[in-house]
């Protein structure tokens, strides 16, 4: 079994406090990926990098071996309102061992603990290849972000991304699609018996995507789930409006892909339905993944996530699992908890360390 010792633990949150002093929003990351790439390449790491993205590659890579990835992002959104500390200021002066700052849990506390798992993991020969990649864009989906980087990397058996899951195996994960949608009328005056409301057309088809059940539903993620959550239409009170435009965001499950889902909505809705993108699709692994059965030997709970990560756009299976609690991120006064990336670093080695991933 490989052991760590606390020097190590503290290597990784003095990296997290530096982290959280970057800004590091979505397109806006250049100034923290400079400064892991230093820190990393003065480790005696070899960084490659595209864009804002990091990556290196374990010693005695074998192109015969199955490849581990192991990712995380380094962007943040931009603080809410709210926070009672300085965002940029990290801050662990407390005692509850709370640390305090913008990225904390989403998803800084994963890239650090990842990041000394890697290390861990690679000065022992593994029954396969491995890759760390700190990536840019997450919060975004972002096409620059990791996307842009897997047709750099050597084909990938198996991914683990780092998000906050309070260390429990995420097995599937909700897809994600936009939709704008435009309902026609024809215009006339309001206060004569003329013209075809658009926004009555529209209501019929917001009633539609408000009660409408899918068939195929997922024991980890549910049936799809559609809301809609904008609508705009007319010019001024007294003209009947010709054109009501309303979003909808869908959460698919792993039964249905976005473009087959966009089409049978299409042939139910009367209104135009327009996909902003059809690249974050739902996911799933297989429960009986190698590193399914191991999590599930050290207590873990596999469950299905709804909310979006860069497993959406990972071509091979995945678990996202890391430190910290979803339910913090985004928030104001964001942080992990110093023991949760104590814990993360020690199961990260238990649940990879001579692990078999099939090929």
């Amino acid at each position: 079994m490989i052991k760590y010792d606390m020097e190590q633990f503290y290597d990784a949150i003095d990296l997290l406090k530096a982290m959280i002093a970057i800004p590091s929003f979505s397109r806006e990351e250049a100034a923290v990926a400079d400064y892991l790439q230093a820190q990393w390449q003065t480790a005696g790491q070899t960084v490659h990098r595209k864009g804002n993205n990091l990556w290196i590659v374990a010693p005695a890579f074998a192109p015969n071996r199955p490849t581990i990835l192991l990712n995380s992002h380094i962007d943040t959104v931009k603080p809410v309102a709210g926070w009672t500390k300085d965002p940029f200021a990290p801050d662990d002066d407390n005692d509850d061992e709370r640390l305090y700052g913008l990225g904390s849990n989403d998803a800084g506390g994963s890239l650090v603990a990842l990041y000394a798992a890697f290390t861990l993991l690679s000065v022992r020969e593994q029954p396969y290849n491995l890759i760390f990649l700190a990536s840019a864009e997450e919060e975004v989906s972002g096409k620059n972000g990791i996307e842009n980087v897997l047709t750099e990397l050597p084909p990938v058996t198996f991914g683990v991304v780092g998000e906050p899951t309070a260390m429990q195996p995420a097995i599937a994960e909700r897809g994600l699609m936009v939709l704008d949608c435009i309902s026609h009328g024809l215009s006339g005056h309001a206060a004569r018996e003329e013209g075809v409301n658009a926004i009555s057309a529209a209501m019929e088809d917001i009633r539609w995507f408000h009660t409408h059940v899918f068939p195929r539903q997922s024991d980890l993620l549910g049936q799809v789930k559609m809301t809609v959550t904008m609508i705009e239409a007319g010019t001024q009170h007294n003209v009947i409006p010709d054109r009501c435009m309303f979003t909808v965001d869908v959460r698919t499950n792993e039964y249905y892909s976005n473009q087959a889902l966009c089409d049978e909505i299409r042939k139910q809705a009367r209104c135009e339905v327009i996909p902003r993108s059809l690249r974050l699709n739902s996911s799933r692994t297989d429960p009986d993944h190698p590193f399914v059965r191991r999590a599930r030997m050290l207590g873990k709970a596999p469950f299905g996530s709804p909310t979006l990560s860069d497993q959406a756009l990972m071509p091979f299976p995945t678990v996202k699992i890391g430190p910290g609690d979803s339910a913090r991120s985004h928030t104001a006064d964001e942080y992990i908890r110093l023991p949760e990336i104590r814990e993360a670093i020690d199961t990260y080695v238990r649940l990879l360390n001579d692990l078999h991933p099939g090929s």
